[in-house]
């Protein structure tokens, strides 16, 4: 009886101690137990405490530079051990319970007085990298780990580009490096989704593409068509993707060409005379007029006008328009070009177009008025009272036309 009541009188301690609780029947089976024990082995066994147990696994995390990330540890029956969060790599020690071991500032721990514990790492750098692990000084001790990430979005580090500008049939070479966790994939495209074309060495086609994979992106035997801007793309997973744009000079002698060599045009009457020009690097344009011994640049005036159209960076549409021609204005007009690697000029011959007996003469082209000027006489029609009154039923240009099919065909 006696070694009963001790057995109650015990266990009442232990109850007390683990917060335990249990049935009366569980109790009267635990002392039975205990009283057995105790008769055979003449010595009162003493119950083990409950061992600290950790209810969730840390977690793993993958977090982008510059955001914030903690690690929560759960643990059930403490008692009086103590929770410790270490970094395992560097196997330094960081803090104990709640108090901070390492001198980091952006470093933390919170606890909420029943069994969760978390480490707050603030403002997350790529050192932050690593295994972390939540640790209970039991013997032995009892730990979890959880790893971290880092992730850097990329960004393109600044360099020269190398040969971005070369004489056509030359070579060019664009580099571009990027750095990022993990590390970015680089490729190049062409603005407005162009082609980027790689050529053999005599210059034919050997590929053509619209993106480009690699850190550097060599161009050979390069023309005219190869200009403008290519931009280096960088992106590894992690927003946003970057680029930079870098631009391809093609230099060469400037090229001009005027639409028509021959024009013809009536007295009083308005003419254009167009001229496309290619030239890089930039040149100076301009119309002049070209005698036996005099050659004038011809200036914006009531008289003359001059206007540019751009076609691309390279490439325009130079046109001079002459108002109410006089007689003094037939003549070689010539359209020039001029940059540093030389000079390129187009002429054109502005001829009066007389057709005999009409006030209003049309415009027509230079061949064509060379042509009808050289008809016999028999060509031309009978009435010349038919012929005006059919030139002011008809436009002008197709009027014009109309005459020169009948000079033809009344020639043969």
């Amino acid at each position: 009886m006696i070694v009963v009541c001790g057995c109650l009188h015990f266990y009442g301690k232990v109850e007390h101690r683990t917060e335990l609780m249990f049935s009366p029947s569980t109790k009267a089976a635990w002392c039975l137990a205990t009283f057995l024990s105790v008769f055979v082995t003449g010595e009162i066994p003493i119950h083990a405490e409950v061992e600290p147990e950790f209810l969730a696994p840390l977690e793993n995390h993958t977090v982008t530079q510059g955001r914030d990330v903690h690690f929560t540890c759960v643990v059930n029956h403490l008692s009086n051990y103590r929770v410790a969060w270490i970094k395992s790599d560097s196997k330094a020690i960081l803090a104990i319970h709640t108090n901070m071991v390492a001198l980091n500032p952006r470093l933390s721990v919170t606890y909420n007085n029943h069994n969760t514990w978390k480490l707050h790492v603030s403002n997350v750098q790529a050192n932050d990298s690593g295994t972390y692990m939540c640790q209970v000084n039991t013997d032995p001790m009892k730990s979890q780990m959880g790893h971290l990430a880092v992730v850097i979005p990329p960004d393109i580090v600044d360099t020269v580009s190398e040969g971005s500008s070369a004489r056509e049939g030359g070579n060019v070479r664009l580099a571009c490096s990027a750095t990022g966790v993990p590390p970015p994939a680089v490729m190049w495209r062409r603005e407005h989704n162009k082609p980027i074309v790689f050529r053999h060495d005599g210059g034919r086609e050997r590929k053509v593409v619209e993106v480009h994979k690699g850190e550097s992106l060599d161009m050979s035997h390069v023309q005219r068509s190869d200009m403008g801007a290519y931009y280096c793309i960088a992106s590894n997973g992690v927003p946003p993707t970057v680029s930079r744009r870098y631009h391809v000079q093609v230099h060469f002698i400037p090229q001009v060409k005027v639409t028509n060599q021959l024009v013809g045009a009536p007295l009083g009457s308005d003419v254009a005379l167009q001229c496309y020009i290619e030239a890089s690097p930039k040149a100076m344009n301009s119309w002049y007029r070209e005698d036996s011994l005099v050659s004038d640049k011809l200036l914006e005036n009531p008289k003359f006008r001059v206007t540019e159209t751009i076609v691309n960076e390279y490439s325009l549409w130079m046109n001079l328009t002459i108002k109410s021609l006089a007689p003094s204005d037939f003549g070689t007009y010539v359209c020039a070009s001029v940059n540093a690697l030389g000079k390129m000029e187009s002429q054109v011959s502005l001829h009066r177009l007389e057709l005999n007996g009409f006030p209003d003469e049309p415009l027509v082209s230079g061949a064509a008025w060379q042509r009808a000027r050289n008809l016999p006489a028999r060509a031309h029609p009978a009435s010349s009272h038919a012929q005006y009154s059919l030139a002011q039923r008809l436009p002008p240009q197709l009027y014009a036309l109309m005459l020169t099919a009948l000079r033809y065909v009344t020639t043969f």
